[in-house]
């Protein structure tokens, strides 16, 4: 679980310097990652408003799932909107054309590929883009984190007794190299985040009512409990509108965090992403000889 919350907060590090599950996949990992599994995973989800899809970030199965969902939904007119954790708030590829270059549509994003490698996600992105599906930023702008962090108005935004776990979170997806002071702060921008993400898929709510406007973000994140369902929730969308997928693998699986499906995929290649945070948070004068 470490190695795999340190992914998902080390691209935030680069960027600012409850209930149970209603289905569990049984296929074979490298079955569930095939485009033919996609309509059997998807008919118990749909129809729904809002589909969020929480993932690992580093496993290559989990965006080529993702690409494949988007082909299946957007050829059956399914499709209304795709909302990426991985750019912000406030870009889109309105306007663009379905066959806009890979430039114009990292552009019209504001792509961040030292947070998030456009190698990974690119493919993903230009699947909406070219089946004339808009992308939209709804991650909390880099501008807006610093602030957030200072903000206990967002404490409220959560129930008071998910501010404890959310902490903890923090510290466990930083390899417990965090002050303890810096926590909360923490636990602030990940409460601001989910509610960016909430209210841009507000904003993109599908007109019709066999549309689906679909969320591409971390498992955490996906947490029904505190995380962007949750906030939906909040702002008045009906649970039943909100349908939750978290993405696992065989080594690393994961308590069901209130999601309604859980898809598994073959796993990454094991990686020390501790290591990497340390060397990060270390001050290169303090290293170790």
């Amino acid at each position: 679980m470490k190695r795999l919350l340190a992914v998902a907060l080390f691209s935030l590090l680069v960027l600012i310097g409850g209930g149970c599950t209603a289905s569990l996949d049984t296929q074979s990992p490298t079955a569930l990652t095939s485009p033919t599994a996609v309509p059997r995973l998807l008919a118990p989800l749909l129809p729904a408003t809002f589909l969020v899809l929480g993932e690992l970030h580093d496993v290559d199965g989990h965006q080529q799932l993702h690409k494949h969902v988007i082909h299946h939904l957007a050829h059956n007119q399914q499709l209304h909107a795709l909302v990426l954790e991985m750019a912000d708030r406030g870009h889109s590829t309105m306007g663009l054309p379905a066959h806009a270059t890979e430039t114009q549509v990292q552009q019209a994003l504001r792509w961040n590929t030292s947070g998030w490698p456009w190698e990974r996600y690119g493919p993903v992105v230009m699947a909406a883009v070219g089946q004339s599906v808009p992308v939209f930023g709804g991650n909390l702008p880099r501008s807006d984190m610093r602030s957030a962090m200072l903000n206990a108005a967002l404490d409220a935004n959560v129930q008071a007794q998910h501010l404890e776990p959310l902490q903890a979170l923090m510290q466990e997806s930083h390899c417990g190299l965090l002050p303890a002071s810096q926590l909360l702060p923490m636990a602030r921008i990940q409460i601001g985040r989910d509610v960016a993400m909430a209210q841009t898929l507000l904003d993109t709510r599908p007109p019709k009512a066999q549309q689906v406007t679909l969320l591409i973000t971390g498992n955490q994140h996906a947490r029904k409990d505190y995380g962007v369902p949750w906030h939906l929730q909040r702002l008045g969308v009906h649970t039943r509108e909100v349908k939750v997928v978290h993405m696992q693998t065989p080594t690393a699986q994961q308590a069901a965090m209130a999601a309604d499906a859980l898809w598994t995929s073959p796993p990454a290649p094991e990686k020390d992403h501790c290591a990497e945070l340390r060397q990060r948070m270390t001050p290169k004068g303090n290293a170790a000889n």
